[in-house]
């Protein structure tokens, strides 16, 4: 069964007035921003416009935001986790909560949520903004292993360690790996590389057919291409789990997630 989720961090000092306000004008503009971005594309994203629309000026804005790419990337962190907690929320609504139907929930979580914002999707997967570069390690990556923990948990969360690692992979070569063992975690745990591979397999497949749906490369399927996403995924899952060995003799059958 999934774990629950908590923080190690300690809960934040009530804010001071300033504060709150400072906080309510953060919001604010985020909310401009993604009705900019909403009604021209992520590409036509102007401070100068935001600002205007909030009956502000821009030297007003850069207090909050000291240029365009510190906006973009709060713009990023907060649709990474709007999505994620999109994700999160389907996966809790599946009808019997076993780990398949969580995942299979979690993927139309995701889909939903891109097509219901495909301008904010396409901020983080479409065309790169030009001039703009992410921060090393800074809100946008934390906010992308955030994601991944979402499915990491409901993917591998009921395996231990040693079945992750014993993941039928038979076309990847020892040296790919070896590559992979040494790569940071993608969510809340370093997954074996088998698992790490598959998870990537994964991650590409239901990605990839989620972009063709929001870039309308699969209109032709009208109103059925739910239904084609949902027996994809359900495929996938049960190639995945078959990969997994079953847990030998008094190994148990829960995995080793630590609380995310």
């Amino acid at each position: 069964m999934p774990v629950e989720e908590h923080s190690d961090e300690q809960p934040a000092a009530p804010l001071s007035l300033r504060g709150r306000r400072r906080a309510a004008a953060t919001r604010e503009i985020l909310d401009a921003a993604e009705r900019q971005i909403a009604e021209n594309g992520p590409a036509a994203l102007s401070l100068r416009a935001v600002a205007r629309s909030l009956g502000m000026t821009v030297q007003a804005l850069y207090h909050y935001f000291p240029s365009r790419d510190e906006l973009v990337t709060a713009l990023i962190a907060k649709a990474f986790d709007d999505l994620a907690e999109a994700v999160r929320a389907a996966a809790d609504a599946a009808p019997d909560g076993t780990p398949p139907e969580r995942v299979v929930a979690a993927t139309e979580g995701y889909r939903r949520w891109a097509i219901a914002h495909p301008e904010r999707f396409q901020l983080l997967y479409g065309t790169p903004l030009r001039y703009y570069a992410a921060p090393a390690e800074g809100p946008t990556t934390r906010a992308t292993r955030r994601m991944a923990a979402v499915f990491e948990r409901d993917l591998f969360g009921e395996f231990t360690e040693a079945q992750l690692a014993a993941a039928r992979t038979p076309d990847l070569t020892p040296s790919f790996l070896a590559y992979l063992d040494q790569l940071p975690p993608t969510g809340r745990r370093g997954l074996p590389p088998p698992a790490t591979a598959l998870f990537m397999s994964a991650w590409g497949h239901m990605h990839g057919m989620v972009v063709l749906e929001v870039f309308g490369h699969t209109s032709f399927l009208g109103e059925h291409q739910a239904e084609v996403f949902r027996m994809a995924m359900r495929n996938l899952v049960e190639d995945l789990r078959r990969r997994v060995p079953a847990a030998e003799p008094g190994e148990g059958s829960e995995g080793s997630f630590p609380d995310e």
